[in-house]
């Protein structure tokens, strides 16, 4: 039966498989690419034979950690027999380092290891200092015009003083203001893209490894849900995310003494989710990528390392699905320099022309033999996005010293007196016994010692005088191993910095009294905080410089342009953190005690103040503490209640002066006395004043009275007459 049209067609999946193919070997087919590719190659097989010294290493310390031995030492200890016990130290020193070093930079509340300052002499934009000129020329202008003659220069340069002053000021409260916007993103930023979990468990490689390393920001194509047309809609975006690099997948150039003088390789495992996110991903080739994902599961595209097998081992998994799983792929990305001259013999045709003589920053992902992503001039100063430090620094080399590697002689010492301690406690736990063979009749079982047991004897040949059986004691050596143990886990604090009490352990001695602990555990923090210095200028301080930089170049929003400096705060929080606060809440109560205090710094400076304050707890300072805006407006409300206050206070004296002033000349039966006027501040005017006494019309010239109804006296006058 025929069949009709196909109205809308449809594509198989093996067409559209297909397609990705054709499309990805004519991209990889291009001289360019291949050149990059073989150079990845090179550079790989370069890079790992030059880890591999580091690599054991890191297996030693990764199995220290553990509380496993070594293969080689292992099968040394079967050989000799007896016990196999291995003390953890490693562990609990690295679990104590880690409690630390988490405790300082992640905080509590609303602590960051970090934080934005401005510059102290912020950099005055093309308009400002052209206001700037123009209100100097405006002034001189002015000058001129009232003196009619040209001012003296020295007028006009203090003029010119006062108003770049002035200026200054007010480019350093705004510069503040775009600070305080831009740390808010930032911190927004870190939080969505993982960065408190990535420095989370960067801390447990840093104590572990003889290096640790944190990458970012890597932008990714992300899936979240987010309102559209009045729903809630998935959506696709891409954010900035960071995250912590296995420090067995991290390779660099053999000559390297800092991250950024080589080339860097990181070895990535990719399951099909995770690649699927780079579709879309500017820079990824869609093409190649499906053309990989189309061949993901065929086994062909895995790098077989024997590290990864000797890592199933020690993390105990199991190495043949580990190993061998289709689940995975490995892709390689390297961070190279590659030489102008090399790309054009590779046939690159760049917009800009290529110097021969100079190199060029790129970024290659090589999977199996299929290039995802070719891009040159990733970074403006050519940086790569990774950032490596060590518990122990080492001058001129990228690894340092861990934990484990600092412990690791104490270690074997300790685990060595452990085992003699076990084998010897073991031995002497009970008598030994020595038996003639030749005294014993066949068939006497001489492997099982019990009580009321009966042995049996015969005589000796030869007349042998010895005993059928002897029982002795072996030595205790316990007192003296007990000695040894103790000595080499004292080493260890000296070793590694961590002391027994910084994890509660008993310590004799000062650490008996508050006052004595507090003075170890601030000799003590001496030592970690160099480690936090470390973290600090190595990882901290260039991820936000990084972070700050990259939204100056992709942020949409002009007002968060600034001219900062980045703060690490982890070394200065471990020594002043207590102090700062307590010496903040001193600082508190001076100024609410104190009324000239509280009018210098006013309400603004103490609800500053409380803002800060609260902080460090995990407390909503927004809803606590109002801002300079509403402080504002509180002191406005404030002031006019307090001029009304004095107002009617007025108008009540008023009001009270004349009731008086109306009873007086009540009593005296004159007229009262004109007030004098007072103004208001509102531009009103009162009478006020004590009227003068009214004067009776009967008076004699020496003062007195003339009579009448209200005295009833008789006048001298009429005394004298009579």
């Amino acid at each position: 039966m025929a069949t009709g049209i196909a109205l809308i067609p449809v594509a198989r999946a093996s067409d559209i498989e297909a397609e990705a193919a054709r499309r990805s070997a004519e991209e990889n087919a291009v001289p360019v690419v291949q050149g990059l590719a073989s150079h990845v190659r090179d550079r790989w097989a370069e890079a790992k034979d030059a880890k591999r010294d580091l690599e054991e290493r890191m297996l030693q310390c990764l199995r220290q950690r553990r509380g496993e031995y070594d293969p080689d030492k292992l099968s040394e200890i079967r050989m000799q027999g007896g016990s196999e016990v291995f003390i953890q130290m490693t562990s609990v020193k690295c679990r104590a380092a880690t409690s630390w070093l988490r405790d300082t930079l992640l905080g509590t509340g609303g602590d960051k290891p970090w934080s934005l300052t401005s510059s102290p002499d912020p950099e005055l934009p093309p308009d400002a200092v052209q206001m700037i000129q123009q209100q100097m020329t405006d002034e001189i202008m002015q000058m001129m015009q009232m003196g009619g003659q040209m001012p003296d220069p020295s007028i006009i340069q203090k003029a010119a003083l006062g108003m770049k002053d002035k200026a200054a000021r007010a480019m350093r409260e705004e510069a503040n203001k775009r600070i305080d916007r831009m740390e808010r993103k930032m911190e927004d930023q870190l939080v969505e893209g993982g960065f408190v979990k990535a420095l989370d468990e960067f801390l447990d490689d840093v104590v572990t490894f003889p290096f640790a390393a944190l990458k970012g920001p890597v932008k990714r194509m992300r899936k979240q849900m987010a309102w559209q047309d009045g729903q809630l809609l998935p959506s696709e975006v891409i954010r900035n995310e960071w995250e912590r690099v296995d420090p067995f997948m991290l390779y660099w150039a053999p000559w390297a003494s800092k991250i950024d003088d080589g080339y860097v390789i990181e070895r990535h495992q990719l399951t099909r989710e995770a690649l699927e996110t780079l579709i879309g991903v500017e820079g990824y080739s869609e093409a190649a990528i499906r053309d990989v994902l189309s061949n993901f599961s065929r086994g062909t595209m895995n790098e077989w390392l024997w590290i990864d097998t000797a890592k199933a081992e020690a993390e105990d998994k199991d190495v043949t699905e580990t190993t061998n799983t289709t689940d995975l792929i490995d892709a390689i990305q390297l961070w190279d320099s590659v030489s102008g001259r090399d790309l054009l013999d590779w046939g690159l045709q760049a917009e800009e022309e290529l110097d021969p003589h100079l190199s060029y920053p790129c970024e290659v992902w090589l999977i199996g033999n299929v290039v995802i992503k070719a891009v040159l001039n990733y970074d403006p100063l050519g940086r790569k996005p990774y950032f490596v430090t060590s518990y122990e620094a080492i001058p001129g080399s990228i690894s340092g010293h861990g934990v484990s590697d600092l412990c690791r002689d104490t270690q074997q010492m300790v685990n060595a007196a452990a085992r003699a301690l076990a084998n010897n406690m073991g031995i002497s736990s009970g008598p030994q016994v020595g038996v003639n063979v030749s005294r014993l009749p066949a068939g006497e079982d001489i492997t099982q010692m019990y009580p009321w047991k009966i042995w049996q004897f015969q005589s000796a040949d030869f007349n042998d005088g010895s005993p059928p059986i002897d029982f002795f004691q072996p030595q205790s050596n316990a007192g003296e191993l007990m000695k040894v143990f103790e000595m080499f886990s004292l080493r260890a604090d000296e070793d590694t910095m961590i002391p027994k009490y910084m994890v509660g352990g008993h310590q004799a001695g000062a650490a008996r009294t508050s006052s004595g602990l507090s003075m170890l555990i601030s000799n003590a923090g001496k030592g970690i905080k160099q480690v936090i210095s470390n973290i600090d200028t190595n990882i901290i301080t260039p991820i936000i410089e990084r972070l700050y930089q990259d939204n100056l170049r992709y942020a949409e929003d002009p007002d968060l342009v600034g001219d900062v400096h980045v703060i690490a705060k982890g070394a200065n929080s471990l020594v002043v953190k207590e102090m700062e606060a307590a010496r903040k809440m001193e600082f508190l109560q001076i100024i609410l005690n104190s009324p000239v205090a509280q009018q210098i710094v006013g309400m603004p400076g103490a609800a500053e103040l409380l803002r800060d304050m609260a902080g460090n707890f995990d407390i909503n300072t927004d809803r606590l503490v109002p801002d300079r805006d509403q402080i504002s407006t509180m002191e406005q409300q404030a002031q006019m209640i307090q001029q009304l206050q004095q107002q009617v206070q007025q108008m009540g004296q008023i009001i009270q002066q004349g009731a008086s002033m109306l009873e007086g000349a009540q009593q005296g039966g004159g007229a009262p006395q004109q007030p004098e006027m007072q103004n208001f501040a509102d531009g009103g005017r009162v009478r006020v004043g004590t009227p003068a006494k009214p004067q009776s019309r009967n008076m004699y010239g020496d003062g007195s009275e003339a009579g009448g109804r209200a005295t009833n006296l008789i006048t001298p006058r009429y005394m004298d007459n009579r």
